[in-house]
């Protein structure tokens, strides 16, 4: 059954017939060979997106970006495959949230309550700056608000997992949260990339580049691009700068959902859905502090375990982005993705200034 989240047309699409009535059609569960097609389908594109990244060039991209391009792709050559809805359905709700919170594993509350106190003061103010200015600035440009406002919140946190984490409790289009993956990993890459040949010609520290790397770029794999060519020292100082942004994320969803139901209640939303309370958040939480407190200290596991729970994070992450990016028309894109991209664009500017002068 689809999730009220998801609003299908395709029941309605006149070329197609049946004997049940629309709302019997959208009620009848699909067979679990389906169900199961479905999930596979996303699998294999979730593995050509890992596939596609190996090519030189695209290896900077990324997996999950890969991956949407291939589904977008689909998509428009062959429509979407009804058929098989609610497997994709359940990767791009139910593995979603589960890559979330897996993605809480990455998160050493340890280290950054020891050692990154001081970096939370600037995550904060990042975070707070980025939201603010790509929504002011989308609002000057009419652009789409509740797309500008997921880029927003992945450039200020942790680009695809903040975008993914926040887009059910803003009540985003999958559409949307997939469009915006897809931009948040084009335009990271694009300024981690800037950084490496920046980096020779300022005149800062290795641990002082680090540190803005870590509290400016978008995904933690942004950062570990460009600060790894700065040495170890650069490495380190800038994912625990980034691990900060990642702790950040818990406190703002909850006041999204406390905004988002505010708002609903003094009716500036009419009929707007339920807002479901985000119990995926406190997996995130458990498995950041099982992996900060349990894992390695009470309970020994090895470097490899670690990159293995690593890669299938990003794996289940990118099968749930297969899914979002199914949903993805590009006669759309054009007039919808283009102000909010320009609007992220500007902040992502300002942001990587206004860090400098922090640091």
């Amino acid at each position: 059954m689809a999730s009220p989240l998801y609003k299908s047309t395709a029941w309605n699409d006149s070329s197609q017939t049946s004997v049940l009535p629309d709302s019997e059609q959208k009620n009848k569960p699909a067979p679990f060979s389906l169900w199961l097609g479905g999930v596979a389908f996303t699998f294999v594109i979730a593995l050509l997106g890992y596939g596609l990244s190996t090519i030189p060039g695209l290896d900077r991209v990324g997996p999950l970006a890969c991956a949407i391009l291939i589904a977008v792709a689909y998509r428009q050559f062959w429509g979407y495959p009804e058929m098989l809805r609610s497997g994709i359905q359940f990767s791009a709700k139910r593995l979603l949230r589960f890559a979330i919170i897996l993605y809480g594993l990455k998160l050493n509350v340890a280290v950054v309550w020891q050692q990154g106190l001081g970096l939370l003061a600037y995550d904060a103010i990042v975070i707070v700056f980025s939201i603010a200015l790509t929504v002011l600035i989308a609002r000057w440009l009419k652009a789409d608000p509740s797309l500008s406002l997921m880029l927003g919140v992945g450039t200020g946190v942790c680009g695809a997992a903040a975008i993914a984490a926040v887009s059910p409790l803003i009540q985003a289009k999958e559409e949307d949260t997939a469009i915006g993956v897809g931009i948040i990993a084009l335009v990271g890459t694009l300024f981690a990339i800037a950084y490496t040949i920046l980096r020779p010609f300022l005149p800062i520290s290795a641990v002082e580049y680090g540190m803005w790397s870590g509290i400016s770029l978008h995904e933690i794999a942004h950062v570990a691009l460009a600060a790894a060519p700065a040495g170890q020292d650069a490495l380190a100082m800038g994912l625990l700068a980034k691990l900060g942004r990642v702790l950040l994320l818990v406190p703002l969803c909850f006041l999204l959902m406390f905004w988002m139901k505010r708002t609903n209640c003094n009716g500036k939303r009419q009929g707007a859905a339920h807002i479901a309370f985000p119990w995926f958040l406190f997996g995130f939480l458990a498995m950041s502090l099982l992996g900060s407190y349990v894992l390695g200290k009470h309970l020994p596991v090895s470097e490899a375990f670690h990159t293995s729970v690593s890669q299938l994070t990003t794996f289940v992450l990118t099968m749930a982005m297969v899914g979002l990016g199914l949903n993805v028309n590009l006669r759309a894109l054009r007039t919808k993705a283009a102000k909010p991209l320009i609007a992220m664009s500007i902040t992502s500017f300002l942001l990587t200034a206004l860090s400098y002068v922090l640091i």
